[in-house]
């Protein structure tokens, strides 16, 4: 399998992280990776690595790099109008319990950068493309790209372009947002071009009424600057407030800023300064926090990778990165047979993403109530838990009982030395 010709449809984490490992299995692999933007997106918010992608980065050696691009965040304050902190929850500072604030903090773009780094001059990388369309043969996948018509045959197709993925719309005859699990939570990313966190490592969340919430994260910038969120949490019943939001999304940014900004007028605490903020951002970008629920994840020679596959709020990272490596390794314990190792990939990787899915819709309604009266009872519960420490206790029984981050099933491969 050495003379493999594979495409990479996006540039993002889930892709490069397979392209790392596939080329550890298999040094002389012809690996092209087509990313729609024009250049490497450098932009987004902050991701967390967890679970069995902590071992991984590890073995890539791109866990010291990882830790000296940290967003050094603390932990994370729920916050009153007053910016009186109702219950801190810090960073554990190990990778095997960890709390909302990951060991592993990292801006998505700079993750980005580090993974695509380590293999950038040993593949083909095309930016401003994009697969149009493909046809399966036995013995291979005819694509045809979007701009510029080329015609190429590879033997497989990896799809890691993301929660709209094309490709797996194709594979499965739908339409690509048809596989999206909508949870009600519209989320807004850009950054503040100066520090109302005023130096503090913590983040600080605050709710207001009808499931509105400000996020305000730390950015380790010299120069000072805040990453902030604008959240929507929609209850299920409210389909207008959810269309709108969506209606927003299809129309673009301008669209989606304007809407904030009639959403959140009212909010309070620092949100003034939010929007204005908002509105001076170079990197402003708003998505739906959606699960994909794929029925299945490759067909033939074709399969879905990270986001395009498992997209999980909170753990599509880390999904990412065992996909890739779960890939390549099913690949090199496959030697010669293409469709076998997909089907390995598949079986491995679909039921850990499934469970990893459950209770994301009622555990983000709950934590943001739509009342003032529901906001004061979660801050009195999450107040007595951490004012009591009965979070750290329960994280350190956790560990002395050996009850750690739940692992991907991952198999023992039999890497080749470098």
């Amino acid at each position: 399998m050495s003379d493999l010709k594979i495409l990479v449809s996006g540039s993002g984490i889930a892709g490069s992280v397979f392209a790392f490992w596939m080329l550890r299995a298999y040094p002389t692999a012809n690996i092209t990776i087509v990313e729609r933007d024009p250049a490497l997106r450098l932009t987004g918010a902050s991701v967390d690595i967890r679970s069995s992608a902590v071992d991984i980065i590890k073995w890539m050696g791109a866990e010291p790099e990882i830790r000296k691009q940290s967003t050094n965040e603390k932990g994370l304050q729920f916050v009153e109008a007053n910016s009186k902190a109702a219950a801190t929850l810090k960073a554990t500072g190990r990778s095997d319990i960890q709390s909302f604030t990951s060991e592993y903090e990292i801006f998505r773009g700079g993750l980005a950068k580090i993974f695509i780094d380590l293999i950038r001059s040993r593949v083909n990388l095309v930016f401003d493309e994009f697969v149009d369309h493909f046809e399966q043969h036995d013995d291979g996948v005819v694509v045809t790209f979007a701009k510029s018509k080329d015609v190429k045959t590879y033997d497989f197709l990896v799809a890691a372009d993301g929660l709209g993925s094309r490709i797996r719309g194709t594979m499965l005859g739908r339409q690509p947002l048809e596989q999206l699990h909508d949870e009600g939570v519209h989320v807004a990313y850009f950054t503040i071009k100066k520090d109302l966190l005023q130096g503090d490592g913590m983040a600080k969340w605050y709710n207001a009424t009808g499931g509105r919430v400000v996020l305000l994260r730390p950015d380790p910038d010299p120069a000072g600057r805040t990453r902030g969120n604008l959240m929507k949490v929609t209850p299920k019943g409210d389909s207008k407030t959810r269309e709108s939001l969506n209606k927003a999304l299809r129309e673009g940014n301008e669209s989606y800023m304007k809407l904030m900004e009639e959403m959140f007028h009212d909010v309070g605490w620092m949100t003034p300064e939010v929007l204005q903020g908002m509105r001076e951002s170079d990197d402003f970008y708003c998505s739906l926090f959606g699960q994909i629920r794929s029925p299945k994840i490759h067909d033939g020679r074709v399969v879905l990778l990270g986001d395009a596959g498992y997209a999980t709020p909170g753990f599509g990272t880390s999904l990412a990165i065992i996909g890739g490596y779960v890939l390549a390794g099913e690949l090199l314990r496959h030697p010669g047979n293409v469709k076998t190792a997909l089907e390995r990939y598949a079986e491995i990787m679909l039921p850990f993403a499934k469970a990893s899915q459950g209770g994301g819709d009622n555990a983000m309604q709950l934590l943001n109530p739509q009342t003032q009266w529901g906001i004061k009872v979660r801050n009195a519960v999450l107040g007595f838990v951490t004012g009591m420490k009965l979070d750290r206790l329960g994280m350190a029984a956790a560990a002395a009982l050996g009850f750690t981050e739940k692992k991907a099933p991952m198999p023992d491969y039999e890497w080749p030395d470098k």
